[in-house]
């Protein structure tokens, strides 16, 4: 063959050489799954990618480590051409320490920031919007890395996508959101699941470029690549690829499909991209047939190595349960366990009498002095009005691009804020109100409070997210005055805090900002706008995991947060009066919970009543009675009670609503009942 037939083929040989050493890596990466899960001789759950080797292998050639991956949990192609070490990847998956991610994650949650496989989730559509926050760190840093975000033709129906790609088009973010087009999603055809002629064209009504392309030919889908690479690396914002591919296997398992006709399958097979351009190097005479069985021989012989020197590794150990929790392993709360926290510091300085509000706009000001990381995103937090509680006036005027309003949108929201962390920056997310935490639940609990432990600390998500909590006021009905705590108490990973006076306000928000893992500040509608008092000027930081006595006692112990502190305070008075002798404990942070500070004080007083506005049934109250009542049986005088809202919605009738809340009346009459017994 003539150097010219090796050379007119529109890219270099030594390109799609190095394309087909990628494809035969995943290939044979591919077949010793198969045959190891089908001998027994490993077992690990599998989503085989069999047909869809080209993607990859043609970006390899494009992308370094530099250049960000998010991935699905049939990304294991994906990884292998990314440069994720295969012995690291298969210990992973088998669920070994000397995994990439000590086998916390598995072969579907693979994070290796070495290689820029940065995140890999196994919910279908969610990598989307968490790519788009890995995109926004290397764009507010001036870096010219790509982000791809790869996801199969049925992610395409997830409202994460959109969202994501609404807010990629809107900030011109330097994405590509690769759709791995296989044809089917999961066990369902394209047509029965939308109408639209294909998924390209999409991207349009979203103010960017859609392209489609056929990965089954390799120099095709190299070329269209180069270019969609070059575009948004030029910083022109992101692009939308639909790769046309065919998946061969099952949607889990080994094997061929059984989803599709044999006749659909054999044609799929003969557009393989693995032999076809096995053929093409050789009829062009780029390779010899020796030399692609030495490179067929040699991938082999890596995932080989890499198999035996995983299935020789430890498993990881009950020993690291608690570890990668939090970066604190002290942190997850444990029976029996009650660790004594640092003393708060007084701050000293210059102090400045602040709304509540106004002290959650000064602790995020002082944040972005501080900290060329620390950005804000949320709905409306623009100026104006800087949010619809006014906690970020004036921040957007004085910090620019810094103070990113966003779409209405929360898991692009949350997603952002949770992509740019692992990037490494300090994201202040605001969701406007506690009730809409349901609306991007799946970004919260599975992918910002999980990461640091799927990846085994590879990775880990410093992120805060602001939220307001109604109720108290009336007039804002069921679905904005729900305090959803518990939700957030009972995910490992999220640390929440919910002050009760703007000096704890801002302190406990400048601690979350700067804390390693992700952080939830609750803030109480009730007192944004109606609670002043004295705040430092400075920056100064109240532990989290620090309680506070509000009030000394000696007859009972009243243990609450947020606005019922409040009522806890009034209702202490009125008890006064009655010389009944109530101390009040602020637990301002619930996790970390300050238990030692609690038990400290009951031991005193021998009676406790939890209190807080949300819902009694399954409260955060019935676990803090309950180990009041098992670490401190033979001290107390009556059992450890708690008191929450009724078991309804939050009624709109400011009538219903100040009955069914706890308040300063209820909490006394309650108080006499236990003192009564």
């Amino acid at each position: 063959m003539s150097q010219d037939t090796k050379t007119n083929l529109a890219i270099d040989p030594v390109v799609l050489t190095e394309i087909y050493r990628q494809m035969a890596r995943i290939r044979a990466t591919d077949k010793a799954i198969q045959s190891g899960l089908l001998s027994g001789r490993f077992f690990f759950t599998y989503w085989p990618m069999t047909g869809q080797e080209a993607i990859p292998a043609v970006v390899s050639q494009l992308t370094g480590a530099r250049d960000y991956m998010v991935t699905t949990y049939r990304g294991i192609h994906d990884q292998v051409a990314k440069g994720v070490d295969l012995f690291k990847l298969f210990a992973e998956a088998m669920g070994r320490i000397d995994g990439v991610n000590k086998g916390k994650g598995g072969a579907p949650h693979i994070s290796d920031p070495a290689s820029g496989s940065m995140l890999t989730t196994a919910i279908v559509g969610a990598g989307a919007p968490i790519a788009n926050g890995l995109a926004f760190a290397a764009q507010a840093r001036g870096e010219d890395r790509v982000t791809i975000v790869n996801f199969g033709d049925g992610a395409t129906s997830i409202g994460a996508v959109h969202e994501a790609m609404n807010l990629a088009g809107a900030w011109k973010l330097p994405v590509i959101f690769m759709c791995q087009n296989n044809q089917i999603a999961e066990y369902t055809f394209i047509p029965d699941y939308t109408a639209s002629p294909d998924f390209a064209g999409r991207a349009a009504g979203y103010g960017f470029t859609g392209v489609k392309l056929d990965s089954r030919d390799p120099i095709a889908f190299y070329k269209g690549m180069q270019a969609v690479i070059a575009q948004v690396r030029a910083g022109n914002g992101p692009v939308f690829v639909e790769a046309i591919t065919h998946r061969h296997g099952p949607h889990a398992g080994v094997g061929d499909s059984k989803d599709i006709t044999a006749e659909a399958l054999a044609l799929a097979k003969e557009a393989w991209p693995v032999p076809r351009t096995r053929a093409l190097l050789l009829e062009t005479g780029i390779c010899t047939e020796v030399e692609l069985a030495a490179m067929e021989t040699a991938a082999a012989a890596e995932v080989e190595d890499a198999i035996i020197r995983a299935l020789a590794c430890k498993i990881t150990p009950v020993e690291e349960t608690l570890l990668d929790v939090y970066a604190d392993a002290t942190v997850p709360p444990q029976r029996g366990i009650y660790p004594v926290r640092a003393a708060e510091s007084t701050p000293t300085g210059e102090t400045k009498v602040m709304l509540m509000a106004e002290a959650i706009g000064d602790a995020q000001r002082t944040a972005l002095l501080k900290d060329p990381g620390v950005f804000l995103l949320g709905e409306d937090i623009g100026d104006p009005p800087g949010g619809v509680f006014a906690t970020s006036r004036g921040l957007q005027t004085e910090f620019g691009k810094r103070v990113r309003p966003t779409p209405i949108a929360e898991q692009a929201i949350i997603g952002c804020g949770t992509g740019a962390a692992i990037a490494g920056m300090r994201p202040v997310a605001e969701i406007m109100f506690n009730d809409f935490a349901g609306v991007c639940m799946d970004q919260i609990f599975n992918h910002a409070a999980k990461q640091r432990y799927m990846s085994g600390a590879a990775t880990h998500v410093p992120l805060t997210i602001r939220m307001i909590v109604g109720g108290g006021l009336g007039g804002t009905g069921a679905q904005h005055s729900q305090s959803l705590e518990a939700w957030l108490l009972h995910t490992p990973g999220l640390k929440v805090v919910y002050p009760s006076t703007p000096f704890d306000a801002k302190g406990l928000l400048l601690s979350c900002i700067f804390d390693e893992d992700p952080c939830i500040h609750l803030e109480p509608m009730a007192l944004l706008r109606s609670l002043k008092g004295e705040v430092p000027v400075e920056d100064y930081r109240i532990p989290l995991g620090v309680a506070k006595i509000r009030r000394p006692g000696t007859d009972i112990t009243l243990i609450s947060y947020g606005w019922q502190v409040n009522q806890c305070m009034v209702a202490a008075e009125e008890l006064a009066k009655e010389e009944i002798s109530a101390e009040i404990i602020d637990l301002r942070s619930l996790v970390p919970l300050d238990y030692h500070r609690v038990l400290d004080s009951v031991k005193k007083t021998r009676r406790a009543l939890v209190v807080h506005a949300a819902t009694e049934f399954c409260g955060f109250g019935g676990e803090i009675a309950s180990t009041i009542n098992e670490e401190l049986f033979t001290t107390l005088k009556a059992p450890a009670s708690r008191f929450g809202a009724a078991f309804a919605p939050i009624a709109y009738s400011r009538e219903i609503e100040t009955n069914q809340i706890p308040n300063a009346r209820s909490i006394a009459a309650r108080v006499r009942q236990m003192i009564a017994k």
